[in-house]
């Protein structure tokens, strides 16, 4: 094989370096059209492997075979942004750089896995070279309804590997309680769990067996969500926050297995912008008193007679640390939506007593109108499924940020590198974001109690105390 040698850059020169990086991957490119051999061209792996820790990668788990793990819905693919997933796929990109080894995914049905695969095959191995989804160890066997294949599924693994799990909201807490006892290193979409006790029992559970527990909230990947809180947090105290996201109505036929039965929209949506202020606010404020509201008569129509709200806006008071001021968040979603050019309304306003911050998430002035397709608003800074050169290249998206970020904290942890409590700062582990369970928690609280008001119960004034218990306003 070739030898290849870096040149010299002088200090300060990384931008210099990385477009040196980059004309050398389209070198190789043009080195396939001009029949070099293989093995040369094989560096591109080589090369991206060289990112990760010289350890033996860990393997990786994945628990759930939804829309954002696989994107095979209803027995085809999705109808929304996410047809191809977003999990598997990124974890098949990270195996292909050398930062995952082995691969499983585990559901429940397993008379699905067929459909999946053959899904997987056409969106993700026929489209992107170098990525074969058939390396996917599965759970349960074709044959099989099981739902605790979960379990089976964790022996297989060993401790210091991951599960990431992507299942309804009401099975977070066993599948992540069986993987972190077994030792491995857990990331929980968003909500964790949908109780205050859950997550502390989480917390305490990880923290017993030195594993990392983090949720996956990739909105604190977006560049422009980073920036505007860096921004925010020099605005003086808080004072009044509003944040609105949507889904449209054809996702309740998508979300039909659990929609109002095992979680509902606040816990599914406003778990975004509830952590993202929570986390603006670490140290500054924290929430004290909680009250929601709601709208229905569609999702119930929608879902066959399912009693669930179609939309939920919960209310936050907060109490500022620098001068005991109180400030207010209203967060409101909803899965009723029309079908419009982006897949999630999402916006936001924020006042501090010095200053505001607007963000229109779901539109970053990029369009696209296409003969057979609607016209839409794209967000590649979130996910870019779209091919480029044959190869997928949606590496520095926050959508796969998010999972690569713990990804690396696990490899630092088992090498030994770094401990568990140096990403307390860093990223949204379990024991840094008990407050936005405590919120949606109360929310929920607060509408089966009518609207009554519900506040949250620290065991001590510092600054980063957490919730402890709930309990409904005396006034």
């Amino acid at each position: 094989s070739r030898s290849c040698s870096l040149p010299r850059f002088a200090p300060g020169s990384l931008p210099f370096l990385k477009m040196w990086l980059s004309s050398g991957r389209r070198a190789l490119v043009g080195a396939a059209a001009m029949g070099v051999s293989g093995d040369f061209l094989g560096r591109r792996h080589m090369t991206l492997k060289a990112e990760g820790p010289a350890n033996k990668a860990q393997s990786c788990l994945m628990v759930g075979t939804g829309e954002y793990v696989t994107g095979y819905v209803g027995g085809k693919g999705a109808d929304s942004d996410k047809g191809c997933g977003v999990l598997a796929l990124v974890c098949l990109d990270l195996q292909s750089r050398g930062k995952v080894d082995r691969l499983g995914m585990v559901g429940v049905r397993g008379s699905k896995l067929p459909g999946i695969r053959a899904h997987m095959q056409r969106a993700l191995g026929d489209v992107y070279q170098g990525i074969d989804p058939s390396v996917i160890e599965t759970w349960p066997p074709d044959n099989v309804v099981d739902p605790t294949a979960y379990k089976e599924a964790v022996k297989a693994f060993k401790p210091g590997d991951m599960a990431i799990i992507f299942t309804p909201d009401d099975s977070h807490y066993d599948i992540a309680m069986a993987c972190i006892e077994h030792g491995m290193h857990v990331m929980i979409t968003k909500p964790p769990v949908k109780t205050l006790k859950d997550h502390r029992e989480l917390v305490a559970a990880a923290k017993r067996k030195g594993v990392l527990c983090v949720a996956e909230l990739h909105k604190r990947f977006d560049p422009i969500y980073m920036d505007a809180r860096d921004r925010i947090r020099r605005l003086g105290p808080f004072s009044y926050y509003w944040a609105y996201m949507s889904q449209p109505k054809h996702q309740l036929d998508t979300f039909k297995a659990w929609a109002g039965k095992s979680s509902d929209i606040s816990y599914y949506l406003n778990s975004h912008h509830i952590d993202y202020h929570e986390w603006c606010m670490h140290g500054r404020a924290r929430p004290v008193r909680v009250t929601a509201h709601c709208s229905n008569g569609v999702a119930k129509k929608r879902l066959d007679g399912v009693d669930t709200e179609d939309t939920i806006t919960v209310v936050v008071d907060w109490k500022n640390f620098e001068d005991g001021s109180i400030g207010h968040g209203i967060y409101t979603s909803s899965w009723i939506a029309a079908k419009a050019d982006v897949h999630s309304q999402q916006r936001w306003f924020y006042m501090g007593q010095q200053g505001e911050v607007t963000v229109d998430q779901a539109h970053r002035g990029y369009t696209v109108a296409e003969d057979g397709s609607p016209f839409a608003s794209i967000n590649p800074l979130f996910w870019k499924p779209t091919p480029s050169d044959g190869k997928f290249a949606g590496q520095r998206t926050y959508g796969y940020i998010s999972f690569e970020t713990f990804v690396d904290a696990v490899a630092e942890i088992n090498a030994g590198r770094k401990t568990v409590s140096d990403f307390d700062g860093t990223l949204p582990t379990l024991s840094t974001i008990v407050g936005t369970t405590a919120i949606l928690e109360a929310g929920r609280r607060s509408l089966d109690l009518g609207g009554q008001a519900i506040d949250l119960v620290y065991d001590g004034e510092g600054v980063y105390d957490t919730p402890i218990d709930l309990r409904p306003a005396s006034s």
